[in-house]
């Protein structure tokens, strides 16, 4: 599941993309000494999801991505991310309680406000635009 979870990982952001190859079993084993045999079902489970696609002595290739422009390397979503954990590192936040704090409120995502509802629409501010202390 972690390979799974990493390759879909990457295709979120953009790291693999279509066309891209997949490192052979051979070589995942050489870098992790996984299983042959878990490194081979992972790539099943990505092409049975349609994601990868094996190609006989070829290799295996990511067929189409998961990233989103929101998500990119210059989103402003992104940036603004960015910008609150410096602001937490700076205010002695460490990395445990960030993943906490960013695990809890994922467990509640459901609950947010529904799409048409933007961050302008809510009273008071976005986690962004408030200091470490308040959040």
């Amino acid at each position: 599941m972690q390979i799974v979870q990493q390759t879909k990982q990457a295709m979120r952001l953009g790291l693999l993309a279509p066309g891209d190859r997949l490192p052979t079993a051979r070589e995942v084993v050489g870098m992790t000494a996984i299983n042959p045999n878990t490194v081979h079902k992972a790539y099943r489970e990505l092409e049975h999801e349609g994601l990868v696609e094996s190609r006989r002595g070829a290799g295996t290739f990511v067929t189409r991505s998961l990233s989103r422009p929101e998500t990119s390397g210059d989103s402003a979503l992104r940036t603004g991310l960015l910008q609150w954990l410096r602001r937490a590192h700076a205010a002695g936040v460490g990395r445990d309680d960030v993943a906490a704090l960013f695990t809890d409120l994922i467990a509640d995502y459901d609950a947010l406000p529904a799409e048409g509802h933007t961050a302008d629409s809510r009273e008071g501010p976005t986690p962004c635009e408030t200091d470490i202390e308040e959040v």
